[in-house]
């Protein structure tokens, strides 16, 4: 905690400023930073939460075959949207459609996915991702 008081004041601000931008560089968020009359100021930094994704960009066959899998499972019409993009959650499918939905691309595509890989797909780009690698895998 820093405590900005009298003549130091310049000194710490000075400090605070060099160490808010070193922050930002690092990828830490400053924390807004108010008095409400008192007479000494605290203050913090909150890590920023940084999302990473890697797509391995699979086929569009792939993609598609997925699609067709997961329309069937859900008993989706034909004309509805689902896309790479698609989330599972968002077409309706509770974890007991995603369990049939990983069978049923199990079965198509000749792989067998473990269940922490099955737990990490959430959409259709996803499953169509962990296909093709499996899929290479089992070539080499």
């Amino acid at each position: 905690m820093a405590a900005i008081t009298g003549a130091s004041s310049i000194s710490v601000r000075s400090r605070l400023h060099q160490n808010l931008a070193l922050s930002r560089a690092n990828g830490l968020k400053p924390v807004s930073l108010s008095g409400y009359g008192r007479s000494s100021l605290s203050f913090g930094l909150q890590q920023r939460s940084a999302r990473l994704r890697i797509s391995c960009a699979a086929k569009p066959e792939t993609v598609d075959k997925v699609c067709q899998i997961v329309r069937k499972q859900l008993a989706l019409p034909d004309d509805s949207a689902v896309s790479g993009e698609s989330k599972f959650s968002a077409l309706g499918a509770d974890s007991l459609d995603t369990v049939e939905i990983v069978m049923g691309l199990e079965e198509e595509f000749g792989i067998s996915v473990e269940e922490e890989s099955a737990q990490s797909i959430a959409t259709v780009q996803d499953a169509a991702d962990l296909i093709e690698k499996l899929i290479e895998k089992n070539k080499a």
